[in-house]
């Protein structure tokens, strides 16, 4: 008798405990979804841009942003939500090579070669991908030319520094602070000597002595550090600019050893270029540099409020750990792609479909050396994107890292007024666009105005942006 008990009740224990294990995983579920859902759509059914939010993680386009949780589809059972996007099916295709549940034991550091054998097809010309989508005809001319040779990264050194990292190497006491990475063309020389003369001068600079220490973790010393510099080009067009450059650059080189450039045609989609092959260069030359600061040619930067700014999170507690991920700039989250035609920024649904990631804007940022190195590794493994400050956003996800905002980095320029006010560029750590002629006298202003400005501050959340 005990014996036939025994059976029913492991019998019944059997049946029971999965029933009783899902109608509380159900609960679970329901509660988490009812307290934490909340929908970032407008009345009109689209996305609404938030700028300095913190993003943690893609907002897919037709989802449900919820805090907490991750993205909800508006169709549950819809398995494949940017069907006929060029981008989002070739980057698709390598994350799930690369996804560590499905293939635990691959690693991403040696992937160069995959983008055209891992996925089984050649990208080299535009007919390859027109298949791929019955739209693809219909796209601009530069996004065609972008997608014929967006598998392709390994463009050959044409001018660099020395064997240096950057101009500025000589007579180092310590390790540099910061190398000034600048993205500019053949053309722009004028640019270029501006940021020479001013705020990208190298050597030892000197910090704003009134900002050390008013972060909480300054020491109140006088401060400074060694700055380095370097100009990131391509080539320019010869038959649309009529001139050949490369004499005047490789002298411009020869006198400055600042000039690093590629062996690829200088264009607004392959600014992207100039990132991945910059990260490349740096892991290798720039072992020692703390931090990186990647900027435009046609912006002005407070380099002294900028270096103490930065020795001041080398002071924060657990500094070491933070270096890891730190990026900082002008964030954008969950930015719509332009689909306006006539932009320089459009980019069609064909190619790619979801929101942004969130991105700082590639005016100025500044991010550290050991996050340059990480980003060098992760980027072998995402798929090029036509907007290069977007596709530092889609690294940075894929390292489980986001941006930090900060007011003082004006990559919109000044709001309103603000500028007019005696002390404005003392109060921040970055503008954007300024012409070679006010770069340098902005920079003479900052100098003459210091004693007058001893007691301003940067620019903080309190203020509008």
């Amino acid at each position: 008798m005990a014996r036939c008990y025994c059976r029913w009740r492991n019998m019944l224990m059997c049946l029971c405990t999965p029933c009783i294990l899902m109608v509380l995983l159900f609960t679970y579920i329901t509660l988490m979804v009812c307290f934490n859902m909340t929908v970032t759509t407008n009345t009109s059914g689209t996305a609404v841009l938030l700028r300095g939010a913190k993003i943690t993680h893609f907002i897919a386009s037709g989802t449900y942003r919820t805090n907490g949780l991750a993205p909800l589809p508006k169709t549950f059972w819809e398995l494949h939500p940017h069907r006929g996007a060029v981008w989002n099916e070739l980057q698709l295709a390598i994350d799930r090579y690369y996804n560590p549940i499905l293939s635990p034991k691959r690693k991403y550091k040696r992937v160069n070669p995959m983008y055209e054998s891992l996925l089984g097809q050649s990208f080299s010309t535009v007919g390859d991908l027109d298949t791929r989508t019955s739209n693809f005809a219909n796209l601009p001319q530069r996004m065609l030319k972008f997608v014929s040779h967006m598998h392709k990264r390994d463009y050959p050194v044409l001018i660099q520094p020395n064997m240096t990292c950057g101009a500025g190497a000589k007579e180092e006491k310590e390790p540099p602070l910061l190398l000034l990475a600048i993205k500019t063309t053949e053309m722009n020389f004028e640019n270029r000597q501006a940021i020479r003369q001013s705020w990208g001068q190298v050597g030892w600079v000197a910090g704003d002595k009134r900002n050390r220490g008013r972060e909480g973790g300054g020491s109140g010393r006088e401060g400074g550090g060694y700055i380095r510099r370097v100009f990131l080009l391509g080539k320019e067009n010869r038959e649309e600019l009529g001139v050949d450059m490369s004499e005047l650059l490789f002298l411009e080189s020869k006198h400055y050893g600042d000039i690093l450039q590629w062996d690829f045609q200088d264009s607004f989609f392959n600014l992207t270029l100039k990132d991945v092959l910059f990260w490349d260069w740096f892991s290798r030359l720039c072992g020692q540099t703390r931090f990186v600061f990647k900027g435009d040619d046609d912006i002005f930067v407070n380099t002294p409020a900028m270096i103490d700014y930065l020795q001041d999170q080398l002071q924060k507690p657990k500094a070491h750990r933070v270096m890891r991920d730190f990026m900082v700039g002008d964030v954008i989250g969950a930015a719509i792609p332009n689909r306006v035609k006539k932009s320089k920024y459009f980019v069609p649904d064909s190619f790619y479909k979801g929101l942004y990631p969130a991105y700082a804007g590639g005016g100025g940022v500044v991010y550290s050396g050991l996050l340059t190195k990480r980003l060098n590794d992760i980027s072998k493994r995402v798929h090029l994107f036509p907007i290069d400050d977007v596709f530092v956003g889609m690294c940075m996800v894929r390292l489980n890292a986001y941006p930090t905002h900060n007011p003082a980095f004006l990559t919109f320029d000044f709001p309103e007024k603000e500028e007019e006010e005696p002390c404005a560029y003392h109060t921040i750590l970055l503008v954007h666009k300024r012409r070679p002629s006010q770069v340098v006298k902005l920079w003479a202003g900052l100098k003459e105005t210091q004693a007058e400005c001893w007691n301003a501050t940067l620019r903080d959340a309190d203020k509008k942006n």
